[in-house]
């Protein structure tokens, strides 16, 4: 039996999310349908406030956005006090939008545009920066608009982490960030400049990394550059740890680290040194996957059972909807939502509708017999589901629905062939 969260339960033999009848949601809203619980990710959330304020009262959570960008998820994070890691223009009109401060906002990315730069400037939003080429620019672009920016630099700690090779952000040879060993001359530069402030420091080392001793490292070297930079006279008014720690995504395996673990490894290291130094910077990081990921599941009906050299589950859902699995080889549990609690009676193959043979959500599961018309749940389906879903083969992306307490209710409607065809004009030519 798989083991569950706390939102996630059997009742009647259905699978049930924070009191909701997954099969009741799948006949109301239609499927695929991406179903969250509100309350999974505000005790996500106060995990890590509680956990890191023990330590150090300064504490600043930032959402990385990119994990699931739904305007509703981006509110329940505000009220609880979250800022936000923003990559996009699009990300920080998201983050505004939803009520974060533009102060606890940082615009991130190795790849601005001018435009993004504007934005940030307009909307008084923090930006990492990760060249000095950006640096630069940015100080053209705010004295133009006669204002100041505070800003940091992205660190490159060159640390090896053991998670997918797409997914670590912190290697030698990643495209993000400054190497530790140059990032003096970086501040040095924007300490001369006329329009930008350097106020912070920014790392990232990787995503679903499932051990806290590379954060310890990764903090060591952060610690280490900031006294540096301290002597040098910048005055830190945030030292950003990024995020990064995974989630356990096969629920009969080993555990994931908790946020506990994360906060032991990593807040003495950082406490020590700033009581040396006698400063009180905010501490941020910045968690995506662990604060959305188990928020949310993905309900999918099965169209068809095949016999071929195993047995093959076809369903209305993809990798338009779920590309990890095609992606990065990632494991999603899997478990029929209609009979939750039967025994398996079956090795089955879950897959999509998509026109590719890479369209595998889930190879070789135990289930029960799985018959056309029968629920499938994917589990911890929150975090870079339908952030990276698309409209391809010409399949509207589905419905979010957000459930609390055992009301549900649509946060997102799905799109119709007239979503698909809104942005399309026709040349001249062709009329």
């Amino acid at each position: 039996m798989v083991k569950f969260p706390p939102h996630l339960s059997i009742s009647n033999h259905h699978l049930m999310i924070d009191g909701c009848d997954t099969v009741r949601l799948a006949f109301e809203y239609g499927t695929p349908l991406y179903v969250t619980a509100e309350t999974r990710i505000r005790d996500n959330f106060r995990a890590y406030v509680s956990a890191l304020s023990s330590y150090y009262p300064h504490i600043r959570v930032l959402y990385a956005a990119k994990a699931n960008g739904n305007l509703n998820i981006l509110k329940i994070l505000a009220q609880e006090g979250a800022g936000a890691d923003v990559f996009s223009s699009g990300e920080l009109h998201i983050a505004l939008r939803a009520g974060m401060k533009p102060e606890h906002l940082l615009f991130n990315g190795s790849s601005k545009t001018v435009a993004d730069h504007r934005l940030a400037v307009e909307k008084g939003v923090r930006v990492s920066l990760d060249s000095r080429d950006e640096l630069m620019q940015l100080d053209r672009i705010a004295g133009e608009a006669g204002k100041i920016v505070e800003v940091s630099f992205r660190v490159n700690p060159a640390i090896d982490v053991p998670t997918h090779p797409k997914i670590a952000t912190g290697l030698a040879t990643s495209k993000f960030g400054i190497p530790a060993a140059e990032i003096t001359d970086a501040y040095a530069a924007a300490l001369a400049c006329s329009n930008v402030v350097p106020v912070g420091i920014h790392c990232h080392i990787g995503s679903q990394i499932l051990d806290v001793e590379p954060f310890a490292k990764e903090a060591q070297v952060m610690m280490e550059v900031v006294e540096e930079l301290v002597r040098m006279g910048v005055k830190f008014s945030f030292i950003d740890l990024g995020g990064g720690l995974g989630v356990a995504y096969d629920h009969n395996g080993p555990d994931a680290p908790t946020v506990a673990s994360y906060a032991r490894a990593v807040m003495p290291v950082c406490t020590s040194v700033l009581i040396r130094l006698g400063i009180t910077p905010e501490i941020w990081i910045e968690p995506g996957r662990s604060l959305v990921c188990d928020s949310s599941i993905l309900l999918t009906q099965v169209n068809s059972v095949k016999m071929a050299h195993k047995t093959f589950v076809n369903v209305d859902a993809g990798f338009n909807l779920l590309i990890r699995p095609a992606m990065y080889d990632a494991y999603h549990e899997v478990l029929v939502a209609n009979r939750a609690d039967e025994e398996p009676a079956g090795t089955y193959t879950i897959t999509g509708p998509i026109c590719e043979t890479g369209d595998i959500l889930a190879h070789d599961r135990d289930l029960p017999a799985v018959v056309a018309g029968d629920l499938i749940a994917i589990l911890d389906a929150g975090a870079y589901g339908y952030s990276m879903a698309s409209q391809y083969n010409g399949r509207g992306r589905c419905a979010e629905v957000l459930v609390r307490n055992g009301q549900a209710d649509l946060m997102r409607r799905a799109e119709t062939i007239d979503d698909l065809m809104a942005t399309l004009t026709t040349p001249s030519w062709l009329r």
